[in-house]
């Protein structure tokens, strides 16, 4: 064993143990972060538009700081990215994050030098829990690679600017950099699909232990190794013994990262976002991931079927309830307030506080009151694909409200990696299981106001066409699952037609 995975293993222990004070008192480790946020916010232009100076308690922050998301807050933002100080946060940003949104085109996300440290905290936490619980470390023997946008920054008015993953790449830990992969020079080429061929050249004959990054791009990471070596990814790396993923459910994704690899690999779900890192997954046995409550972020929740009513109740941790589908809010020790970034969780777990991603506020298929969210096509095509035993390398489901005949219903635009053998079956077998997770598709197929969904299989390389006609391929984009109209799905069609 190496010094580093030696070594680990008492570390992980000690950093857990020390974890344990804010998993085991969440909701005052909860009201010490508003307390401070306050404090260091009340100085600030948006603090004294607000009234920081008066607030004291949650309640009265409800009333003076409403919910926003970045349209909301754009006023603020671009007087912080034109050099102005003390405006949503003390000071200047460390850095400006950009993110593509999909109604506010790119948004610039600020990171202070107090909320950088915890991107990289809850990353290590992520991996020292696997450590601590398994006591599995052998990972730390090979080499390790987390494949990311490029780490080429510009500048705003003196402020660094660049995708997250490319800024955290120039914060990597010291123990870390002379095992890491790929080089700097790999890392910046900008066109993805060049990126990943030059990554496959630089690595292939590579130790490699640990590999992290979103699945639909290590997956086309892994069949390029694969197509072009001819061996599984076990074969190729004996030492891979750890997988670290998130940005999109890794289920669908998990039978055809099994076939690549040739066997199962032991894998860490986390949830970084560009305004917050929010939760990792702390246990292998346990279900859900471990709220972040401790790290700069104070979280408020609405009940994600309320949110679009007129003034829906925001509520605090201490108010969640497990099983309910939420909105969240954050907070911020970047200067985020009443912040929503469109993600839904639900609670599977309050002792300690842990989560799932249930979707998107705005990812939904609703053409008819049934509301279908992203958890719920995850569920039902998992439950499918178990019985049916077929691959799916992608999926995007979408309302066709005026089909050329009969009911309208939703189409799943499918692609497959290994077709079902009936397809009619997998269809039927689909479609009760959605009965099964939406009460309300399945009163609207029971009274014959949709059909059954129809699928519509696509070809191999149709959503990474559509990425890449979207100049959004690689880093961390990824295609909706679900969708309220027909953009995406008319695109996927004309592309795997096309070719």
């Amino acid at each position: 064993m190496g010094l580093k995975a030696l070594i680990s293993v008492p570390y992980s222990s000690f950093v857990c143990n020390q974890n344990k004070r804010w998993i085991n008192n969440p909701i005052d480790a909860q009201k010490n972060i508003l307390k401070g946020l306050i404090n260091s916010g009340k100085n600030t232009a948006f603090g004294k538009d607000h009234n920081f100076s008066t607030i004291n308690d949650y309640s009265e922050f409800k009333k003076n700081v409403p919910i926003r998301d970045y349209e909301g807050l754009r006023v603020y933002v671009e007087r912080t990215l034109s050099g102005e100080k003390d405006v949503l946060w003390k000071g200047k940003p460390l850095y400006f994050c950009k993110t593509s949104g999909t109604t506010s085109g790119t948004k610039y996300i600020p990171i202070s030098k107090e909320s950088m440290p915890y991107h990289l905290k809850c990353a290590k936490d992520a991996i020292l829990s696997y450590i601590s619980e398994t006591g599995n470390s052998d990972f730390l023997n090979g080499k390790t690679m987390f494949i990311q946008g490029s780490p080429v920054l510009e500048s705003k008015n003196n402020v660094p600017l660049g995708r997250l993953s490319g800024i955290v790449a120039h914060h990597l830990p010291w123990y870390l950099q002379s095992d890491n992969l790929p080089s700097m020079k790999t890392n910046c080429i900008e066109p993805w699909e060049d990126k990943i061929d030059a990554i496959v050249k630089e690595t292939e004959s590579q130790n490699m232990g640990l590999i992290s990054g979103i699945p639909p791009w290590v997956q086309m990471y892994f069949e390029k190794l694969v197509a072009k070596t001819g061996k599984k990814i076990s074969d190729i790396y004996p030492g891979f013994k750890l997988f670290i993923h998130g940005g999109v459910n890794f289920e669908p994704y998990k039978q055809r990262f099994k076939e690549l690899v040739g066997k199962d690999i032991p894998s860490i779900e986390t949830y970084p976002s560009s305004e917050g890192f929010i939760a990792y997954q702390d246990s292998q046995t346990e279900k859900g991931l471990l709220l972040c409550v401790n790290h700069g972020i104070f979280f408020e929740f609405i009940v994600a079927s309320t949110f679009f009513d007129g003034n829906p109740d925001r509520i605090s941790l201490s108010d969640v309830k497990i099983g309910v589908d939420y909105v969240v809010i954050l907070n911020t020790n970047a200067g985020l307030w009443g912040y929503n970034i469109g993600d839904t969780v639900r609670f599977v777990s309050t002792k300690p506080y842990r989560i799932v991603v249930s979707g998107r506020i705005k990812h939904f298929t609703s053409a008819f009151g049934e509301h279908v969210i992203s958890k719920e096509v995850e569920e039902a095509l998992k439950e499918t694909v178990s019985v049916e035993a077929c691959v799916v390398n992608e999926f995007h489901v979408a309302p066709q409200i005026n089909p050329s005949n009969g009911l309208p219903h939703h189409e799943w635009l499918i692609e497959f990696e290994t077709p079902p053998k009936n397809m009619l079956e997998f269809k039927t077998l689909l479609n009760k299981n959605m009965c099964l997770q939406n009460s309300y598709y399945n009163d609207l197929i029971m009274g014959n106001v949709l059909s059954e969904l129809k699928i519509t299989p696509l070809n191999k390389n149709s959503f990474v066409e559509h990425m890449k006609s979207m100049g959004k391929l690689g880093g961390q984009n990824k295609t909706p699952r679900l969708s309220n109209d027909r953009k995406i799905a008319n695109s996927l069609i004309t592309l795997s037609n096309g070719y």
